[in-house]
This record gives structure tokens, C-alpha cells and sequence, in this order.
């Protein structure tokens, strides 16, 4: 009966899908993140990409949702790209504040549109490039030692990461 009346008052009072505060998981609070495989570097052929990579550049495929993940080889920075945006994660060394703490991850917009996120990607199944130019999903993926440059073919925007710092374009 007290799950009925409490049922009942949380029906009457409306429901919302924010939640203040900030969450902070305490261990054994709840199940561990999935663990999803490690991707290898696609063997099949490539999908020829509607915009013009640059010569050489070396295709990636993306998977059945559109996205191709990838880390850099340094191992210090992983990427989620697709047709739309990239965003990448890593230890920034001078990434803005929000929340008190320092943002982990950057994303660009194909138009051009640059956010700074808290966050964590997951156990995304990552391709490990090497210092080379990629094609991936309309991207184009300079990385150098240097850091990563990402371009997008089609509107020319795009950025540059590195744990020192985030260029926009």
C-alpha cells in the first residue's frame, strides 16, 4: 500500500529527466561497464567515401552504427567519429574548467561548432593508427607526433589535438 500511495504521489507530481547534483559512484554501487572487444584494423575492402580524400590516405571503416573509433599511438588520446562530428578524449594539460574540474573531452561539429565535455567513452573498440594520413567517414586524419589533425571534407572545419592543446578550425 505505501508503494501505491508513493507511485501515486510521484505520478501527481510530475515527472522530470534532470537530475541535479553531480554522481559519484561508490564501489560495488552498481554493475561494471560493459567490456566490449577490442576492434583490429579493418581487413574488407573500403567504401568508397562521397567526398575526396587526399591521396593515399588510408581508409577506415566505419561500423554498422556509422562510427569509427581510434586511438592514437601514443595511446594517449581516442577518438568517436562520424559523418557529423569527432570528438576526442584524453588528459588535457590546459582544457577548461567545468564543474570544478578539467574537461577529458573535445568534439567538432562538421559545421564547425567545437564543444569541451566531462565525460569517458567507454571500452570503445578502438583502431590504433599510426603517423600517417586516414579517411575516415568524410574526416580526414593527419597524426603526427605532434598531435592529431582532423578535417572535414566537406566543410574544411575541423581541429587539432594534442594533450597540450586543442586547435579549431
Amino acid at each position: 500500500m505505501l508503494a501505491g500511495l508513493l507511485l501515486s504521489a510521484a505520478l501527481a507530481g510530475g515527472c522530470s529527466s534532470d537530475t541535479e547534483g553531480k554522481p559519484v559512484a561508490a564501489p560495488g554501487a552498481g554493475p561494471a561497464e560493459p567490456s566490449m572487444p577490442k576492434a583490429k584494423p579493418s581487413t574488407t575492402l573500403p567504401v568508397p567515401s562521397s567526398a575526396n580524400p587526399p591521396a593515399g590516405a588510408i581508409p577506415l571503416q566505419p561500423d554498422a552504427n556509422g562510427r569509427v573509433f581510434i586511438e592514437t599511438k601514443s595511446g594517449q588520446t581516442r577518438c568517436q567519429i562520424d559523418s557529423e562530428s569527432v570528438g576526442c578524449e584524453a588528459e588535457f594539460t590546459n582544457s577548461p574548467m567545468q564543474e570544478g574540474e578539467h574537461t577529458n573531452g573535445v568534439n567538432i561539429t562538421a559545421t564547425g561548432d567545437v564543444k569541451w565535455v566531462l565525460g569517458n567513452l567507454g571500452d570503445i573498440p578502438t583502431v590504433p593508427i599510426d603517423y600517417q594520413t586516414y579517411d575516415a567517414d568524410g574526416w580526414t586524419i593527419a597524426a603526427t607526433e605532434s598531435g592529431t589533425r582532423f578535417t572535414n571534407q566537406h566543410t574544411g572545419h575541423g581541429m587539432f589535438v594534442s594533450i597540450e592543446k586543442v586547435d579549431t578550425f
